[in-house]
């Protein structure tokens, strides 16, 4: 592990060294994002600035979304055994977080105080924000916090959510669009590619030698264009469109998602590694592909690439405090 978790050890049992610590963490985490998120700066700067516009980006995302991201997934999955065993609580305490973002995310069109400002079209569209997670940060994010074992516990977590996740994000639109939902689902390649490795894994399968090196280098690709892709589409103009749900869906993401993960780690017992990776990945950004999907069915796809950015600025935020914060409680 690195300094930062030592510097919580250290200092969690002195008196008044609480709050130095949970800033001195917060900072060190953010530190810690830094080549992430300097890579989705460069996208932005790139594509707003250069020659390389929205229409070459397009292409990238593309590229990143329909190959590259899935060759990731399938591999970080197949490349560790899961023992199902061992991983057990950890697997429950991420689908009961997934589940409980899902109904938060669900069911702000019934809340009275809430329901009335919200337009039914564009929430079947952002739903998918409150609960989705950028699997390219926390990919990136994994190794760092946990080493060989953190990596793990992400593809654990990706292994098994992420299936769940997308089809939670295509029901509300296919359901209000009046589209075959089995049809979206096996076109998804994320859900494909996620279970495909799942799959794969249980039954033994591993990645044959000679092949390794080209999946690993195509892994990183996947990474960097992909984080490069999530800034070149970062939008700010449809933003003022949609505040009452805006708001509600990021408060989910980035505030009520970090206390439901802290918890489940504490009333599930999880051990300090596995808490700290349950902790990140309840603070990370909504996936950058959310914008794509919600444009390929015909949706608004402006407005959840606003939420998209929004969501990437905040979870530098919600990383910090999750992190730094949150885990020494």
């Amino acid at each position: 592990m690195h300094g930062t978790c030592h510097l919580w050890i250290t200092h969690k049992g002195k008196p008044g060294s609480t709050l130095f610590c949970g800033y001195s963490c917060a900072v060190n985490y953010a530190q810690l994002l830094f080549p992430d998120f300097s890579l989705i700066v460069c996208g932005y700067l790139v594509c707003r600035y250069t020659a390389l516009n929205r229409t070459v980006w397009e292409q990238v995302e593309t590229l990143v979304y329909f190959f590259l991201f899935p060759v990731l997934l399938f591999h970080s999955i197949v490349r560790s055994p899961l023992d199902l065993g061992a991983t057990s609580t950890m697997i429950s305490a991420g689908l009961l977080l997934g589940l409980g973002g899902i109904a938060l995310a669900y069911s702000l069109p019934y809340l009275p105080w809430l329901g009335r400002h919200i337009d039914r079209r564009d929430h079947a569209a952002s739903a998918q924000v409150a609960f989705r997670f950028n699997s390219f940060i926390a990919l990136a994010l994994a190794e760092r916090l946990g080493g060989s074992e953190g990596l793990q516990l992400i593809a654990v977590l990706i292994g098994t959510c992420v299936p769940l996740f997308n089809v939670a994000a295509v029901w509300p639109m296919a359901r209000h669009a009046r589209r075959n939902f089995g049809t979206e689902l096996l076109r998804n390649p994320l859900i494909l590619a996620t279970t495909a490795g799942l799959a794969a894994n249980l039954l033994g399968f591993t990645m044959p030698v000679w092949i390794e090196p080209t999946v690993t280098r195509i892994g990183g690709a996947s990474l960097a264009l992909g984080l490069m892709a999530a800034g070149a589409g970062m939008q700010f103009g449809h933003l003022s469109n949609a505040k009452s749900l805006s708001v509600a869906v990021l408060s989910i993401k980035h505030l009520v998602l970090p206390l439901v993960a802290l918890g489940l780690a504490q009333a599930l017992g999880l051990a300090p590694v596995q808490a700290t990776i349950l902790l990140a990945f309840s603070a990370l950004p909504t996936a950058s592909s959310a914008y794509v999907l919600a444009a390929r069915m015909g949706y608004n796809g402006g407005y959840v690439a606003g939420l998209v950015t929004l969501s990437t600025l905040l979870g530098m935020v919600s990383l910090s405090f999750a992190l730094g914060v949150l885990r020494q409680l």
